[in-house]
């Protein structure tokens, strides 16, 4: 299946009480991973690139065609987005030029007024050319490609107003954070969903920070309105961790055990474990 709209399979989502995980990559090895775990768990699947990330893979161009040629060379055949993660005005509208299938503007650090008028322009665009939409009320806590937030509650009323310009996904800050969460961190807070849920007459929303996110609390949140989920910094330990046990087993100085692709592997093959684990908790393995 070639690149799709996030639309679709984020309102089937909604509609199904399951989230839609969007896991971000960083390079070849990651989106191969994620890529195979969501063929084998049957799953749609939203692959995140941040900025930092697309500068990284050298440009989004060089994004759109690893991607696009890896879903051929594997035989991927389940729904799959490829999404610009906490975009910025001028990053969103370069992931449309650059064929990206979904972008997110996140406008939430702008005062709600030209939070509107820059994400109409964004959805105007997009929508133009079949491409979906996250837009951001309210920051996320912890930092993102150097913009930090404490992760303060977003307004319903806010969340509305963005809403119903015609967003796909909306992203709104329920005390949630990226990165690791603290020992003292309060969770997430259910009342504020509910009535963001309510407000936005059951638009499709966004859980940011879904790493290290008690199960409870994910099932909650699903049932709340939730019908995306990123995962980021999961996915990072769990590759860091592999390859440290590698290289501490002195599995590198074994034969040709130095070699990338052998160095590499058990990173992936941990990545692919978790996204298929987190798949099944979302609800959306056998889905696709």
């Amino acid at each position: 299946m070639a690149l799709v709209s996030a639309k679709e399979m984020l309102e089937k989502a909604h509609a199904g009480h399951y989230a839609v995980g969007q896991f971000n990559i960083n390079n070849m090895e990651w989106t191969k991973a994620i890529l195979l775990a969501a063929q084998e768990a049957n799953s749609p699947v939203m692959l995140g690139v941040s900025e930092g990330a697309g500068k990284y893979m050298t440009g989004y161009k060089t994004v759109v065609a690893m991607v696009k040629e890896m879903i051929d060379y594997l035989g991927i055949s389940v729904p799959v987005a490829l999404h610009l993660d906490h975009g910025s005005f001028d990053g969103a509208k370069a992931c449309i030029e650059a064929g990206f299938t979904s972008v997110m503007f996140d406008g939430s650090h702008y005062d709600i007024e030209e939070n509107v008028a820059k994400s109409k322009e964004i959805l105007a665009l997009a929508h133009s050319k079949g491409i979906s939409v996250e837009c951001e009320v309210g920051g996320i806590g912890g930092e993102e490609d150097g913009v930090t937030s404490c992760g303060e509650l977003a307004d319903p009323q806010e969340c509305a107003k963005i809403a119903g310009l015609g967003v796909d996904m909306l992203a709104a800050g329920i005390g949630n954070i990226h990165g690791k969460y603290p020992a003292n961190w309060a969770g997430l807070d259910f009342d504020v969903l509910g009535k963001i849920q309510d407000a936005t007459n059951g638009k499709p929303l966004v859980l940011h920070g879904g790493s290290g996110i008690p199960a409870d609390q994910i099932a909650k949140a699903i049932d709340l309105g939730v019908s995306k989920i990123n995962v980021n910094t999961e996915c990072q330990l769990v590759f860091a961790e592999a390859t440290r046990k590698y290289i501490e087993a002195g599995k590198d100085q074994e034969g040709k055990g130095y070699d990338p692709r052998k160095l590499l592997a058990p990173g992936t093959e941990a990545i692919k474990k978790i996204v298929i684990e987190k798949m099944e908790e979302f609800g959306s393995a056998g889905k696709a």
